[in-house]
């Protein structure tokens, strides 16, 4: 028997990929928010079919649990959403330790090779923030990677009662 879903209506936060493109981080991001109840949202085009067995395969089993909306373009995504309170991850002086989260945050992320649009960000300059590294000599975090540590961080500060045994290994 399957646990029970939790309840999809509210999640506790949203994560945002804009134009993802390597199917494998799109399946680890998706167990992610399985793991912790968070409404997932692609915004196309995507890189990969939503059906790629690699994207499958990251998501193991787990994607009967992921809450996901689908868009086909920003466009799309930008009519559905408006009003929402949206942060953006991308190169900012602003450390993503920052943000003071609030229940229903949208966190936003860009493809992997690409990042955010230059004209999204520019359209949402106080609402962008970075996760900083210690050198020059990588280009960027990888992108579940960096939703990872942007979506601990949120889930740090709000503090949300665990339904389960914390995880171990």
């Amino acid at each position: 028997m399957s646990p029970p879903r939790p309840d999809a209506a509210q999640p506790l936060l949203h994560v945002v990929l804009v134009e993802p493109e390597i199917p494998p981080n799109t399946g680890s991001i998706a167990r992610l928010c399985a793991a912790n109840a968070l409404r997932l949202h692609l915004v196309g085009p995507l890189g990969f079919q939503i059906d790629d067995r690699h994207l499958k395969r990251a998501g193991l089993d787990y994607w009967p649990f992921v809450d996901l909306r689908v868009y086909r373009d920003r466009v799309e995504f930008e009519s559905a959403n408006a009003g929402r309170r949206l942060h953006y991850s991308a190169r900012a002086a602003r450390d993503f330790t920052e943000v003071r989260h609030r229940r229903g945050d949208w966190l936003v992320f860009g493809g992997e090779s690409r990042g955010l649009p230059d004209d999204l960000l520019a359209a949402h300059p106080t609402s962008i923030y970075g996760i900083p590294m210690r050198t020059t000599s990588v280009r960027s975090l990888n992108l579940s990677n960096a939703v990872s540590i942007v979506v601990y961080e949120a889930l740090r500060q709000l503090r949300p009662t665990p339904t389960m045994a914390p995880v171990v290994g």
